[in-house]
């Protein structure tokens, strides 16, 4: 199980990458007044993890280089 401090510097990668992960994703908003249902909601979490780990994956390449 991962410590505490593990678990802390997870959480900045996630939220520093996050912004690239969701553009990545390229999921339009949802409209005012709708929200989406728990079918919809997995498909848009599937899609948010594979591109979350292409953004890791690109971010890992930027900074060995």
């Amino acid at each position: 199980m991962p410590d505490n401090e593990q678990i802390v510097q997870n959480q900045k990668e996630f939220l520093a990458l996050l912004p690239l992960t969701l553009s990545l994703a390229g999921l339009p908003a949802s409209e005012p007044g709708r929200y989406y249902g728990e079918d919809q909601i997995e498909v848009r979490a599937f899609t948010i993890r594979h591109a979350y780990k292409a953004a890791r994956a690109v971010f890992r390449e930027c900074i060995q280089r």
